[in-house]
């Protein structure tokens, strides 16, 4: 029987005692000092020279000055009563030519921020991957080359060392779909490959180490709970016509599926994705039982549906995408329909894998065109989208879902890829001008729930 919860009132009481509240950041999105202390270039730091790849000509060099800022950005955190800290290891930070020789500078700043979330009772969650692969492993390769699975392995490994006495939740990964389709098949983001040469093994790669990330950890440290995180979007098609039913079947596998497959034990999802049959000459022997590890949770991140019909000129799937704003809905600064079902859908597409223990929304949030006035932000839109997808996990939650925890994207405004700041996406508003944060009417709102 499904739960009547769209009309309670939201608290946190409603979750449980155990449901966990956060936030969540990454280091190229918010740090900013891209080359002090002995930091190596990332991918990032190279595709934001490259004329035309960022709306506006913008670059994350400074971003929200998070690295020298840290503690002003905690202690906010702390005044807004969020408990729980989700935010990215720069690789290049820690292992500035990839491999080899560790930058103490590095561990030691990394040592602080996750210290002082500590002393200030706020729990650190550490993603190790978030789409900022050394720029010279790039040129090597990058995640097309399978020695990437050394590399990585190193990089695991001297995180677990550097900071295993102090965290107690990992990520081994952001989002391996976005990274892998956007920077390796349309070359959107960095570093700017193209085609799906790239694409496949790039995919193989990325999941090998996924897999290897989590038995790193849990050799390394074994009282830490250890996941990774996955990009979602619920997608149905345009109509009941057989082929558009088909194509948003494909659509589905490849936004949805094809990571998480494979590591669950169940292989790639190649009979619903044809194209994915392309990617066994990248399959060693022995391979397919690398590509699986036993998460203690999977983190979801969703913020939209998609609906997708059928299109004969679409290479490799056939379908294409009909546009939120073409369908005269509701949408964010990003274009992206506001759907609240679809983070009900999600939770109850990926509780029906049994060997999913535990999940985490490790992402949710929305982008709007946000002002100041009289140095206040109010941001009702956001803080409406906030509270309906809440209630849709509240409903999931009650009807038996596996659903633990929701932290939202993002704590500050910060540099959105290729958006460059166009698109705001935080509880906490930045001049990007003066660095002067503004805590918005969304967290404020986020605050009182969660006191």
């Amino acid at each position: 029987m499904e739960s009547n919860t769209q009309n309670t009132p939201l608290s946190k009481q409603l979750f449980g005692e155990d449901f966990i509240w956060g936030v969540s950041t990454a280091a190229v999105q918010i740090e900013g000092a891209f080359d002090v202390d002995g930091k190596g270039e990332s991918i990032w730091d190279v595709f934001a020279t490259k004329k035309g790849k960022i709306l506006h000509g913008h670059h994350h060099y400074t971003a929200t000055d998070f690295y020298n800022r840290y503690q002003t950005d905690i202690d906010l955190i702390k005044q807004l009563n969020i408990p729980n800290f989700r935010f990215s290891i720069a690789w290049s930070r820690i292992l500035p030519d990839g491999t080899g020789k560790v930058n103490q500078a590095g561990i030691n700043y990394y040592r602080k921020v996750i210290q002082y979330c500590l002393d200030n009772g706020i729990e650190p969650w550490i993603t190790l991957y978030h789409w900022d692969i050394p720029h010279v492993l790039e040129a090597k390769g990058g995640w097309t080359n399978r020695d990437v699975v050394d590399w990585f392995s190193e990089y695991v490994a001297v995180c677990a060392d550097a900071f295993g006495d102090l965290v107690k939740h990992w990520m081994v990964m952001n989002e391996p779909a976005v990274f892998t389709g956007a920077g390796y098949f349309l070359g959107i983001h960095a570093p700017g490959r193209k085609g799906i040469r790239n694409f496949l093994p790039a995919i193989h790669h990325a999941v090998l180490c996924m897999a290897e990330g989590g038995r790193i950890l849990r050799k390394m440290l074994p009282k830490v709970e250890i996941g990774t995180t996955f990009s979602c979007s619920y997608v149905e098609p345009y109509s009941n016509k057989p082929k558009d039913v088909a194509a948003a079947l494909r659509v589905d596998t490849l936004l949805n599926r094809m990571y998480i497959e494979p590591i669950l034990g169940l292989g790639y999802p190649a009979d619903d994705l044809p194209v994915l049959k392309g990617m066994e000459k990248h399959i060693l022997p022995g391979d397919m039982e690398k590509v699986k590890f036993d998460f203690d949770f999977i983190g979801i991140q969703n913020y939209t549906r998609e609906i997708v019909k059928h299109s004969f000129f679409t290479p490799y799937i056939h379908a294409s995408l009909v546009k939120a704003e073409r369908r005269n809905v509701p949408i964010t600064a990003m274009k992206w329909e506001v759907y609240p079902e679809s983070i009900y859908h999600i939770l109850k597409k990926y509780d029906q894998y049994p060997q999913i223990k535990k999940i985490y929304l490790t992402e949710s949030g929305a982008a709007f065109k946000d002002e100041v006035v009289e140095n206040r932000v109010n941001d009702p839109k956001r803080t409406e989208y906030l509270q309906q997808f809440l209630q849709q996990v509240l409903k999931a939650k009650n009807e038996g879902s596996k659903v633990n925890g929701y932290f939202i994207w993002t704590l500050t405004d910060n540099f959105e890829w290729a958006e460059g700041y166009n698109p705001r996406f935080g509880i906490i508003y930045v001049n990007f001008e003066t660095q002067e944060r503004i805590v918005k009417a969304s967290g404020l709102w986020y605050a009182n729930l969660l006191r």
